[in-house]
């Protein structure tokens, strides 16, 4: 199997200041680019972290060679 990279990002937004979030972009090597979804989870920090473990959960059931 394939050395891989995770890449992800998080930070901390008061929900009332959010107006939009958009793509990521990563560069490869090979020169050519991909994109991340962005996920907004909003709510308490017990709610939030509740959340982002399932989805993280989720992410990983995508790909069960791994």
């Amino acid at each position: 199997m394939a050395n891989l990279a995770l890449v992800y990002g998080m930070r901390l937004f008061p929900a009332t200041e959010l107006t939009s979030v958009g793509d990521a972009t990563v560069q490869l090597k090979s020169g050519k680019s991909g994109s991340i979804t962005m996920h907004l989870i909003e709510g308490t920090r017990e709610e939030i972290e509740a959340t982002l473990k399932q989805s993280l959960d989720a992410f990983f059931d995508l790909y069960p060679e791994i």
